[in-house]
């Protein structure tokens, strides 16, 4: 006769992993990646929980002639903070998810 699962260790390690899924939640709103583009002349800081928190600009990439590059320049370094940010939750996150052995986590 197969063993039966232990329903309430397996509660119990839901809950547990759910409450660390929460706070390794909140601490992400306090970690932050940055990213830049045209050589540091855009830069983009996002917070884990994938808030953009700080874009500068330097002055030389102001160009009104040619606003196409700097716009692509932002758009780069945002699309590269962004990737991180999600890369570093889901570091934070997928352990917890996965030391449940859970199929699909």
């Amino acid at each position: 006769m197969a063993q039966q699962p232990n329903l309430n260790k397996m509660m119990q390690q839901l809950q547990k992993a759910q409450t660390e899924m929460m706070a390794a939640q909140d601490k992400l709103k306090d970690e932050v990646v940055e990213a830049s583009a045209g050589g540091g002349m855009v830069t983009v800081k996002v917070s884990g929980d994938l808030q953009i928190l700080d874009v500068k600009i330097d002055p030389a990439a102001l160009d009104p002639e040619d606003a196409e590059i700097l716009q692509d320049m932002v758009l780069a370094a945002v699309n590269e903070a962004l990737r991180s940010a999600q890369q570093l939750a889901e570091q934070r996150l997928g352990g917890i998810a996965g030391g449940l052995g859970l199929p699909g986590m």
